[in-house]
This record gives structure tokens, sequence and C-alpha cells, in this order.
């Protein structure tokens, strides 16, 4: 559920996320909208925490998609963890 995402990171302390993890395809709201209500959120951190898109699509607009939304990297499923763990690694080198 996208919106439970935007309310927990919102009431979290911040800095307390070092990278979120978001699926596209939630319900209630998609991942596409929660990031970009979590860069929206009036707080430091906001902007700055990594977010990684998760989705089974991998076409070149899905991923376009998911930069336009405020995320900094799109992982496609099924999940390859030594892909997900030098994407997490890069992201958090960065900051």
């Amino acid at each position: 559920n996208g919106q439970e995402a935007v309310e927990i990171f919102g009431k979290s302390r911040p800095d307390e996320f070092d990278v979120i993890l978001m699926d596209i395809m939630m319900p209630v709201m998609n991942g596409l909208d929660a990031a970009k209500a979590i860069r929206g959120l009036s707080r430091p951190d906001a902007t700055t925490v990594p977010i990684i898109a998760l989705s089974a699509n991998a076409f070149a607009e899905d991923i376009v998609r998911s930069s336009e939304a405020g995320m900094d990297a799109h992982i496609t499923k099924p999940i390859d963890e030594n892909e997900l763990k030098e994407c997490m690694l890069r992201l958090l080198a960065s900051r």
C-alpha cells in the first residue's frame, strides 16, 4: 500500500531510513505516486533518501516514469540480490 509507505516515512525521524525500496504496483496508491508524495514532504531527507523502484516492467518508458517520479534507480523483477545490493551501495555512497 503506497499510502502506508508515505505515512510511515512521514512519521519517521529524519534520516531514520537509509533507502526506500518501492514496488510500483501497489493498492491504494501506486509506487510512482508514493515516491512523488515522499519527495514532496517538507523535511530535508525527503529529497535525499534514495528510492529504488522495484517492478516487473523493464521497458525504457517504465524506467523514465520511475525517474520522473523521483526514484533514484529502477530494478526489475525477479530481483537479483547482487544487483540490488550493488545499487543500494552505489546510492548510499553518493549521499
